[in-house]
């Protein structure tokens, strides 16, 4: 009995002293899992509370702290930021002290908070219902509440690609770039972090009567910094899981027609990953007079927007997600069986 004590002594010492590294990595996969589950089954209203607070409270700071300089919406970022990022971050390390399981419930809850498709995409779907029932004046309604550009007359292969446009940079966004972040050692901090920034790079530039143009040039310069990584990474997934070779073709060569450089790419990637021509050509020449241009020329990709483009492009967002997750669950496995 004695010589057997040690040895018991130190498989449960082992067994509650797990590297947090490792609980990490073993929580993710599984807290990514039930939030995507419990926001399909419930999707979060972007009224709710929590949302709520943050616009109230990044308003009130850029009307505190807007006095014309770059300065100042530096400031008034780290103001806002901060507090929720690293309330995040403390919570989760007290819960972790305290139990596992609190800890993996406070990631569920922040992931359900900061990812989901349902976020942004019944604009899409009521879209697509309308254009399916031929309702394109409703469509076209629709569009305009999503992102307020002129859609009166707008025809119906403008709809599909303005739709098309918003929805791949809004799946990035509220999918695959709070994906990224929560898979860094900060983990449910980062996933803040990300959707704080994104938020205030979109909010703080949107012009503005009370609002100075410098004020939201840092916010938009730190979203372009974090969001550098996971928008190659989100149009690398769309390129595997969908048409490989017109994605990286068209990334090469049509990324830069968009002011965003990230954009750009996800953009250019959806693109040829849909076959479906979201950002046209560089120059407005057929298949075939590109062809006469020589080795040099840049080929159309894709073909015009139509419905059943809409229905392509779930499906192309799907798989990525599919994808990520995947790769995700591997990483889980090698963790626990290592």
């Amino acid at each position: 009995m004695q010589a057997s004590g040690p040895g018991i002594c130190e498989k449960l010492c082992y067994r509650y002293t797990i590297p947090s590294g490792d609980l990490n990595a073993r929580m993710t996969f599984f807290s990514v899992l039930l939030a995507l589950i419990l926001e399909q089954v419930r999707a979060l209203s972007t009224q709710n509370p929590i949302y709520n607070l943050i616009r109230s409270h990044a308003t009130h700071t850029s009307q505190s702290f807007d006095a014309g300089l770059p300065r100042h919406g530096v400031l008034a970022w780290l103001v806002v930021v901060l507090p929720f990022v690293l309330a995040v971050g403390v919570i989760y390390y007290l819960l972790m002290r305290v139990n596992i399981f609190l800890g993996f419930a406070w990631n569920v809850l922040i992931v359900y908070l900061t990812m989901g498709f349902r976020q942004f995409s019944h604009y899409f779907t009521d879209i697509h219902v309308a254009l399916n029932n031929d309702n394109v004046n409703e469509a076209r309604d629709i569009l305009h509440q999503w992102i307020g550009i002129d859609t009166v007359d707008m025809p119906v292969d403008e709809i599909v690609r303005h739709t098309l446009v918003h929805a791949v940079v809004a799946s990035h966004r509220h999918v695959f770039g709070v994906f990224f972040w929560f898979l860094m050692p900060v983990g449910p901090a980062g996933a803040v972090l990300y959707r704080l920034a994104e938020y205030l790079s979109r909010r703080w530039t949107e012009p503005a009567p009370d609002r100075s143009p410098a004020f939201g040039a840092f916010a938009r310069k730190v979203f372009y910094v974090i969001d550098w990584v996971p928008a190659r990474l989100t149009a690398i997934g769309f390129a595997i899981v969908g048409n490989f070779e017109d994605a990286i073709y068209a990334w090469r060569h049509y990324a830069k027609q968009w002011p965003n450089e990230n954009e750009g790419i996800l953009l250019a990637a959806g693109s040829g990953a849909l076959g479906a021509r979201l950002t046209g050509p560089l120059a407005e020449v057929s298949s075939v007079d590109a062809l006469s241009q020589g080795d040099d020329a840049v080929l159309p990709v894709g073909s015009e927007c139509t419905p059943r483009t809409l229905q392509a492009a779930v499906g192309l967002v799907w798989r990525a997600v599919l994808l990520w997750m995947l790769l995700l669950l591997l990483l889980t496995l090698a963790v626990w069986l290592g």
